[in-house]
C-alpha cells in the first residue's frame, strides 16, 4: 500500500547531475565539455540564435516568397469578468478606466471581454469583442454591453486623401521647367 513515508519517484524520472571538472577519469574533466578556448568556452560567453560568425545568416540567405498574415493580425487586450469585480456597481468600464486600474497595458487593436469568473454586480462595459459566456454573465448580473466603433474613433483624413480614396485623384500639374523642356523638344523635332 502507498503511504507518505514510502513515496518514491518513478524509475528514470530522476537523473544524477553531470559533475563537471572532477578529473580526467570522470570523462568531463579539464575543459568540462566546453572544448578548447573561444567565445563559447568562456563564462558568460554565448552567441545569439542564428548568428554565424558574421557570415550572412541562413534566414537572410533564403528567398522570401509568399504571403504571411502575421503582419495583419490584430492583438486584443484580454480582460476577464473576475477582474471587473473591483469596480463599483453602475460604473462604465471603458479603455481609459482599464488603463488607469492597470488591467490593460501597451498597444492593442481593441479590448476583448472573456467569461472567466463571475460578475457580482451590474456594470456598463464598452469593448470591441465579448465572448458568448461573458455576454450571458454580464446580462445575468444586470449589466449592459456597448460595442465600440473603432472607425469612428480614427481621425478624419484630409479632404485630398478622401478624394483620392474615392477615385477622384486630382491631376498633377507639371512643373514649368519640364513643360518648357518638352515644348523645346517638340519644336526641334519639327
Amino acid at each position: 500500500m502507498m503511504r507518505l513515508h514510502n513515496l518514491r519517484p518513478r524509475p528514470g524520472a530522476r537523473h544524477r547531475v553531470k559533475r563537471l571538472g572532477c578529473g580526467e577519469s570522470s570523462g568531463h574533466g579539464k575543459t568540462s565539455g566546453k572544448g578548447h578556448k573561444g567565445q563559447k568556452a568562456r563564462s558568460g560567453g554565448s552567441i545569439r540564435l542564428g548568428f554565424e560568425g558574421g557570415q550572412m545568416p541562413l534566414i537572410r540567405r533564403l528567398p522570401k516568397r509568399g504571403f504571411n498574415n502575421a503582419a495583419f493580425h490584430a492583438n486584443y487586450a484580454i480582460v476577464n469578468l473576475s477582474d471587473l469585480n473591483e469596480f463599483k456597481a453602475g460604473t462604465t468600464v471603458n479603455e481609459e478606466l482599464l488603463r488607469e486600474s492597470r488591467l490593460v497595458r501597451g498597444d492593442f487593436a481593441g479590448i476583448k471581454i472573456l467569461g472567466d469568473g463571475e460578475l457580482k454586480h451590474a456594470l456598463t462595459i464598452e469593448a470591441d469583442k465579448v465572448s458568448e459566456s461573458a455576454k450571458a454573465k454580464i446580462e445575468k448580473a444586470g449589466g449592459t454591453i456597448t460595442m465600440r466603433d473603432r472607425l469612428a474613433e480614427k481621425p478624419v483624413a484630409a479632404a485630398e486623401d478622401v478624394d483620392q480614396a474615392a477615385g477622384k485623384a486630382k491631376p498633377k500639374k507639371r512643373s514649368t521647367s519640364k513643360a518648357k523642356a518638352s515644348a523645346k523638344k517638340k519644336t526641334s523635332r519639327k
